[in-house]
Parts: structure tokens; C-alpha cells; sequence
């Protein structure tokens, strides 16, 4: 399928889903999200499961920070993922999710800054975080995050489930599972900490990830800050660590505003 057949499809199921989604964006308090189920066929969804790459052809993260594979290169593999993950970004789904959230200016990403697929497995994981504030140039607030998640009957009790810490994340998490065919759409600002669980299954967790940009903060102030990764609240070491990371980043990008170690992560065109 073409990405504007699948957009035809995410916009039918956006607009039968436009009130509720709306709801559920204004009472999710802290941090704003609301989340989308059966948003295309079933054989399209499966069809996307399917042509997912292996690992070995992806890009690895793991650290304190992440455990998982990664990959923005969307040219190298079967057409439908690419297909898919633009379909997202197709204007007439950007003016639904703009209508559902009240957010203005929003701009989708074609270069694929930090978005693109990913795929966990046993042992994988993605520590509480906040998302870089701005794009790759640093002149546009990413204030919307797109998750699409393929893997077929997947379960709470699998784990790699996304997770939001409302009250930070010390505080108690929001789980919401990574059912097969569903979408969640997440604020990102200085408020939205946010992780996935450990993979317990030993199967695949497959996520195609979509950014929206905007010239208008997600706050009612300015901001700026790198992706900012913390401990979870039993890991009392790992959040030291992980405090000075982020502080040490954080102190480089302040002197290099543009970044001191150059991104690969995003699409070549």
C-alpha cells in the first residue's frame, strides 16, 4: 500500500475516534496523551509486523540509558515500513491530531530526527527520559510524540510497555500497553517523563516512532534542554549516574549549541 491508502485510513479511524480522543487528551493531566485502537486493518498492520528488519541491520543503543535497536534509515527495507511511517505524517492526519490536542503550528518531520522504528526483545528497556526539546537545527520545539505499535497480541504482562510519570519519576507511573495496532500520541515538554518497561517475553516489540515539530512551545514559556535520562525510583545509583550525565550533556550543548558530537540518527536522503 501506498502511504496516502494507509493515511485514508488513520484519518477514517482519527475522525470516528476525534471526541473521545479529545477527552482523554484534556483529563490526562500532567501529561497530556491520548491513544487510538484498530487504527488500520488488520491484514495492513500485519503486513507492517511482518516486513520488520532484523537486528542485525539496525543500529544498537545500550547503556544505562536504553537497551534497544533503532534505525531512521527507512530506504533500506521493505517499502511498506516507509510507507507506513509517512502515512502519519500525511497533512490531513497532522490537522486531526492538531484539532484533538489544541496544539497549533505543528510540523511532521521527513528527516526522521530521533523518529523511525524500532524493535526490543528480552532484556530491553528505556529508562525515564525527556525528549531533546528541539529538532536537529535547533529552531523548531518537538512538542509531540507519535508511537505506532505492531506486534501482534502483545500483553501487559510482556512488559515493554510505554510508561508516564506524571509527578516525575520518583513518583508512580502510567502504564499504557503497546497493543498491537494501537497509537498513542504524547506531549513532550519539560513535564513528560516517560519510559518503557523491561521486555520480559522472548519476542519482538515493534514501534514505529513519528515527531511533530512546532514553532510554538508545548509550554506557556520558552525552554531548551537535551534528552535527559533518570533512574528509576529503586535504582538509586544508576539516577546518580544517570543526573550527571545529563548535567555533563547538557553543560556541552550550552557551549556548543548546535551539538558536540554530530547525530546519525535521522534520514539520508
Amino acid at each position: 500500500m501506498k502511504r496516502n491508502e494507509i493515511a485514508n485510513h488513520i484519518v477514517s479511524r482519527l475522525e470516528a475516534a476525534q471526541e473521545m480522543a479529545r477527552q482523554q487528551w484534556k483529563k490526562s493531566g500532567a501529561i497530556n496523551f491520548f491513544f487510538v485502537d484498530d487504527v488500520l486493518p488488520l491484514e495492513v498492520c500485519n503486513a507492517i509486523c511482518i516486513a520488520f528488519p532484523k537486528a542485525e541491520t539496525m543500529s544498537v543503543r545500550k547503556s544505562l540509558r536504553e537497551f534497544k535497536y533503532i534505525s531512521a534509515q527507512m530506504n533500506v527495507y521493505k517499502p511498506i515500513l516507509e510507507e507506513a511511517l509517512f502515512a502519519f505524517q500525511d497533512a490531513r492526519v497532522v490537522k486531526l491530531v492538531q484539532s484533538i490536542t489544541g496544539l497549533t503550528d505543528l510540523q511532521p518531520d521527513d528527516l526522521l530526527y530521533a523518529g523511525g522504528i524500532s524493535m526490543m526483545a528480552k532484556g530491553h528497556f528505556l529508562n525515564p527520559h525527556l525528549d531533546n526539546s528541539h529538532d536537529k537545527e535547533r529552531q523548531r520545539y518537538r512538542v509531540l510524540n507519535l508511537l505506532f505499535y505492531v506486534s501482534p497480541e502483545w500483553l501487559f504482562e510482556n512488559g515493554g510497555n510505554l510508561e508516564l510519570w506524571p509527578d516525575g519519576p520518583k513518583g508512580k507511573q502510567i502504564t499504557v500497553v503497546s497493543k498491537f495496532n494501537r497509537l498513542v500520541v504524547m506531549i513532550t515538554n519539560t513535564k513528560a517523563w516517560h519510559s518503557v518497561s523491561t521486555v520480559c517475553a522472548d519476542r519482538q516489540r515493534y514501534c514505529i516512532s513519528n515527531y511533530y515539530f512546532s514553532a510554538i512551545p508545548a509550554e506557556e514559556r520558552e525552554y531548551f534542554h537535551v534528552t535527559t535520562f533518570r533512574g528509576r525510583p529503586e535504582q538509586r545509583l544508576r539516577d546518580i549516574a544517570l543526573r550527571a550525565d545529563s548535567l555533563l550533556r547538557m553543560s556541552l550543548r550550552k557551549l556548543f549549541p548546535k551539538g558536540f558530537v554530530k547525530t546519525h540518527h535521522y534520514y539520508k536522503k
